[in-house]
């Protein structure tokens, strides 16, 4: 594929509207699965301090709420929504549960797990596994679910300014 197959790429948000990839192109992005019924959901809040500080240079964070793992992602997209909201104030985009592994992954975890195999391949293993995708279009890294968002902020910074 070539390296604008990830701005072919589209998602839902979590509030039903679509979501084209196209309006990434030249940001840096980094893609989280999550759920609100996890010992890691707390990142949230430090994924929205990462994005804070980053945003205006050219950071987008999406989160992808996503149900496969004990289940910890139960609600609907209200609940969701308000979740994150509510109890992390977060900003950032976040997109329509999905599949992260299985017969049913999502078109961008195809991609992203296509490029960044992972030590377990090309599997997702927990909740809040992050990938993150240089302004070309490249995915460049993928994160354990326990990397803290702060501990990104190093190559955030570098992809920012390359």
């Amino acid at each position: 594929m070539s390296q604008d197959s990830f701005y072919s790429l589209s998602a839902e948000t979590l509030q039903g509207q679509p979501f084209s990839f196209d309006q990434l192109r030249g940001k840096v992005v980094l893609v989280v699965n999550t759920a609100s019924k996890c010992g890691l959901t707390p990142q949230y809040e430090g994924l929205e301090a990462l994005y804070r500080t980053y945003k205006d240079r050219g950071l987008v964070i999406l989160g992808f709420p996503c149900n496969q793992f004990a289940q910890q992602e139960p609600g609907n997209a209200q609940a969701i929504s308000e979740g994150c909201l509510i109890n992390y104030g977060v900003s950032f985009p976040m997109m329509a549960k999905i599949d992260v592994n299985g017969a049913n992954t999502h078109p961008v975890y195809q991609h992203l797990k296509a490029r960044q195999k992972g030590i377990l391949g090309g599997t997702i293993v927990w909740n809040f596994a992050k990938f993150m995708v240089d302004r070309n279009g490249q995915v460049v890294k993928r994160f354990f679910p326990t990397s803290q968002p702060a501990s990104l902020a190093a190559d955030v910074e570098r992809l920012l300014t390359a």
